[in-house]
């Protein structure tokens, strides 16, 4: 059983990540992880520091688990099995309603098997659909998707369409969740990319059509959205749900 410490002026001392910065090479590598606004992985921390990859991947999930840094999957859109990139934790927790949600998600994936991410994704698809009917009626539904990410704390920035780049591109400058990704990242990255598909009318929501890139810009998590997406007609739009509705708060 862990107990808590209080220091001198009466704070509390969280002794998992004291004894986390016990080693100088992990206090090096979180120095490292902070610097890096796009996050790194285990082998550009293993080349930065000179230290065995082995001995650094057991230095990142010490940190991990210690709360002062999370990872995600980020293929850059290259194909294969991504590596992890760390990245550090938030200083602010997650809002209370955000963080019950995800407890009880990770409560229910710790004892399901299968694709942890799919799972994740087909409850937040069904989160978003309630919290786009509840969104401002647009024309557009890429409008609602921001509105509904913007809602839930992520700050979503649309980016310049480029020359010959036909897909939409949201970068996502805030996480709600990020300092609980360290428990379960497939679960909560998961979790995000449902929602974008929920607030999607189900023509435009397709899987392979809607894309969430943990860490796919420097400070931030990128959402891509096909084509199709924008040309699926106007968004979906209803009624605000009255207080006694299930729609989760926002």
């Amino acid at each position: 059983m862990e107990v808590q410490r209080t220091g001198p002026r009466g704070e509390t001392i969280d002794t998992p990540r004291h004894r986390a910065l016990g080693s100088a090479s992990r206090v090096t590598i979180l120095r490292l992880v902070r610097a890096a606004e796009g996050g790194v992985t285990a082998a550009e921390v293993a080349a930065r520091t000179g230290q065995h990859l082995s001995t650094t991947r057991a230095h990142l999930d010490r940190l991990t688990e210690a709360g002062l840094l999370v990872k995600a999957r980020a293929s850059g859109g290259l194909p294969g099995r991504p590596a992890w990139r760390y990245r550090a934790a938030a200083a602010d927790p997650a809002p209370a309603t955000y963080r019950e949600l995800a407890a009880a998600l990770l409560g229910y994936l710790s004892r399901i098997d299968g694709d942890v991410r799919a799972t994740a994704a087909r409850v937040g698809q069904d989160w978003g659909r309630q919290l786009a009917a509840a969104a401002p009626p647009s024309e557009d539904p890429v409008d609602t998707v921001v509105a509904v990410l913007d809602g839930l704390g992520f700050s979503p920035r649309r980016q310049p369409t480029e020359d010959g780049r036909t897909e939409t591109e949201l970068h996502l400058m805030s996480c709600p969740f990020l300092e609980l990704v360290g428990q379960n990242p497939d679960a909560m990255c998961g979790l995000h990319l449902g929602v974008v598909r929920g607030a999607l009318p189900p023509d435009g929501a397709q899987d392979k059509s809607v894309m969430l890139e943990p860490f796919g810009a420097p400070a931030a998590c990128v959402v891509r959205m096909a084509p199709s997406c924008r040309d699926s007609g106007p968004s979906r739009s209803g009624p605000v749900p009255s207080p006694s509705s299930s729609a989760p708060s926002r």
